[in-house]
Order: C-alpha cells, then sequence, then structure tokens
C-alpha cells in the first residue's frame, strides 16, 4: 500500500495517524517532491476508477493560472489533464491510498481510509 501524501494537509495527517493506528503497512510518497509521472497518474486513475478532472485541486492558484474551469471534460482533453496534474502536481487531491488489491482511494474521510485498509 502506498499514500501519496502532502504533509502540509490535514487530510493527509489524519490518514497517516489512522493507518498506524491499525498497523498498516504503507509506504509514504511526498507527491510534490516525488513527483508522479503521466504514465502513473494515469495507473492511479484507472484504480480510482476517475477521471482526471475528478482529482483536481480547482481552487488552487495553479488551476486558476491554467483556466481548467474552461478546459473540456472529455476523453479528447484526458491527456491534458494528467500532463497538467503531472507539471503542477499541487493540484492532485490528496491523500490517495493505493489499496493491495489493485484499487485505489482518495482517502479524505477516515471511512474512506478504513475502505483502503479492507481491500
Amino acid at each position: 500500500m502506498e499514500i501519496w501524501i502532502n504533509p502540509a494537509c490535514s487530510k493527509c495527517r489524519s490518514a497517516l495517524t489512522l493507518l498506524d493506528a491499525e498497523g498498516a503497512d504503507y509506504t509514504v510518497r511526498r507527491y510534490l517532491e516525488d513527483v508522479p509521472s503521466e504514465a502513473e497518474i494515469k495507473d492511479v486513475l484507472d484504480r480510482l476508477g476517475l477521471e482526471p478532472w475528478d482529482i483536481t485541486r480547482t481552487q488552487e492558484a495553479a488551476a486558476k493560472e491554467l483556466g481548467l474551469r474552461e478546459w473540456a471534460r472529455d476523453e479528447s482533453s484526458r491527456d491534458r489533464w494528467i500532463k497538467a496534474l503531472s507539471e503542477h502536481p499541487k493540484l492532485i487531491q490528496r491523500p490517495i491510498i493505493t489499496a493491495e488489491d489493485g484499487t485505489a482511494v482518495v482517502g479524505r474521510t477516515d471511512e474512506a481510509v478504513r475502505d483502503a485498509l479492507s481491500r
């Protein structure tokens, strides 16, 4: 199990606390420092069953600078979104936990973190 975190994020810290309390075996990826490639983002999106715009933090300054709210949200625009997430990792929703069964969850709640643990 791997968890993508931003240490400054309270949701990430809560997820780590819960994983520790449950005795989970996991690795931490500080994705702002160890930036995921476009291929890794595609893999995580497949595991999440989501599209890139579903995990994009559209309120971030970089999102506003890029004009993401105006970007199309369709298959032909998917790679453009993924490239933006890779070039601006702060736009990626957090934390993301890859579960043992090959799926992933956005662990913003205790329930989502427990869901990842149960897989």
